[in-house]
């Protein structure tokens, strides 16, 4: 049976919960010594309320309350989606959340003071890759006509941003901006569609704290939209393309007005997404909390991935409710479980366009914190200098993986999960990788030289042009 979202639990039913949980351990614990038990954690708040964005990489929040992870663990929980991510972080921020799904930035340009001041943290990373970019039917036709084709005739992916310069020089030389959607100025989806744009040649333009627009310079005007708007405001002809998670992307196939053209997987193999953000404040003055929430969500992550994600058809149809994602089952089938369409009738596999546990997915790596701030820092949202140990205090002062290897170390000793699911030597930076559609080196230990072997974009030293 369906749980109700916005279950709010009384005294007396939490009496009976308890009751009735209680009884059921007595019973695995007499009839068998093998099965896994939660062991209690003296929780300081046991009543919570998260926010999301009705984005398939919610589905850790929508997992754990459906599968009664957060009910083991003694937390009734409420999940509220919200309007945009500003609605979100404001929520979190003045206490009416306890805590969201968030964007991989917000924490981070909260606590530096970007945009709005205030401590966020994260103990969990809630996925690997999941975005896309699509661009209208008509802008695809003209940069199809760029883009290498196979010997079937199919193009040979992945597409680089030099298919789309030529169209974007036919708009400039008619006097026409070339205008796409992303879902918020610290976004992934921000940041990965910048990327692509400048590895191909095209300059995305620069924010100052004169000018926020983030179009100082741009070849290619940016704007925020919210990822549900993103497919009928392209169809409305606002934007011509736009970056988002899924299932927005397929959506534009599904109602036959775009192409996605790139995943972020082919921009940034295994790239880190949405994190699981709290308050400073709240981690302090609920900690046990803190740790039952994460020991939650990595217990749904694992069910996500496990067994070579066999149940994620049974995730497709938790996730189509209206209560989270609310789209088709068969359009975010067509990316959940592994494969995505591109062209009407181009399907191809990608079994790892969503990551949830695989690959130590939900580790906090303070490397995947100094990527957001060298891009902040690339575009010009940071707009002083600042050396590598700044970039290292942020992230540790942001990321959690105490918090994280302590939840993971109780649940390998309740049996839920092996040792080798976690990474418990690491210095929390991940090793070098080029895994980027230009072959650029990424290291987290060492942010500046990094910023000097990007072509386009602010170094250490430089500043927006006309600042």
């Amino acid at each position: 049976m369906a749980r109700k979202n916005m279950l709010l639990f009384t005294p007396l039913k939490k009496a009976r919960y308890w009751c009735a949980h209680l009884f059921a351990a007595s019973l695995l614990c007499t009839n068998t010594s093998h099965a896994a038990e939660t062991q209690f954690l003296d929780v300081e708040k046991d009543e919570l309320k998260f926010g999301f964005i009705k984005l398939t990489d919610m589905a850790p929040l929508a997992i754990a309350y459906e599968l009664g992870y957060f009910e083991d663990e003694g937390l009734y929980v409420t999940l509220e989606p919200q309007a945009n991510w500003k609605v979100l972080l404001d929520g979190v921020i003045t206490g009416d959340l306890d805590g969201a799904h968030m964007l991989a930035g917000q924490p981070l340009a909260a606590t530096i003071g970007y945009g709005t001041k205030a401590h966020i943290v994260t103990p969990f990373s809630m996925d690997l890759n999941g975005n896309g970019i699509t661009v209208s039917n008509d802008v695809w036709a003209e940069m199809k006509k760029n883009v290498p084709h196979d010997d079937t005739g199919k193009p040979i992916h992945p597409i680089s941003a030099t298919a789309l310069q030529p169209v974007v020089d036919s708009y400039a030389d008619n006097g026409k901006p070339f205008n796409m959607g992303m879902v918020f100025p610290v976004s992934t989806h921000n940041y990965e569609l910048r990327y692509w744009l400048a590895a191909g040649g095209l300059h995305p333009g620069y924010y100052s704290p004169s000018d926020i627009t983030g179009q100082i310079d741009a070849d290619v005007l940016l704007s925020v939209t919210p990822p549900p708007q993103m497919p009928s405001t392209m169809e409305a002809g606002t934007i011509l393309g736009y970056s988002v998670g899924e299932p927005w992307n397929q959506q534009a196939v599904v109602k036959g007005i775009g192409v996605p053209v790139i995943t972020d997987y082919q921009i940034w193999k295994n790239n880190p997404e949405k994190v699981f953000g709290l308050t400073k404040e709240f981690t302090e003055e609920n900690p046990n909390t803190t740790l039952a929430l994460t020991k939650a969500l990595i217990r749904a992550a694992k069910w996500l991935d496990e067994n070579n994600n066999e149940n994620r058809n049974e995730a497709v149809d938790i996730l189509s409710r209206s209560e989270y994602v609310g789209a088709d089952a068969s359009v975010i089938r067509a990316s959940m479980t592994g494969t995505f369409e591109f062209e009407p009738g181009d399907v191809r596999d990608i079994p790892d366009f969503n990551v949830f546990y695989r690959y130590y997915a939900t580790y906090p790596y303070y490397s995947d914190a100094v990527w957001y701030l060298s891009q902040m820092r690339r575009w010009g949202q940071l707009s002083e200098n600042q050396d590598d140990s700044w970039y290292h205090d942020v992230a540790k002062s942001v990321y959690l993986p105490q918090t994280y290897l302590e939840a993971a170390k109780l649940l390998l000793e309740e049996g839920f999960v092996e040792a080798s699911d976690f990474p418990w030597d690491t210095d929390g930076y991940r090793e070098p990788t080029s895994d980027f559609i230009d072959g650029i080196t990424y290291d987290g230990k060492i942010p500046n030289a990094y910023l000097e072997t990007l072509v386009i974009g602010l170094k250490q030293d430089s500043s927006v042009p006309g600042e």
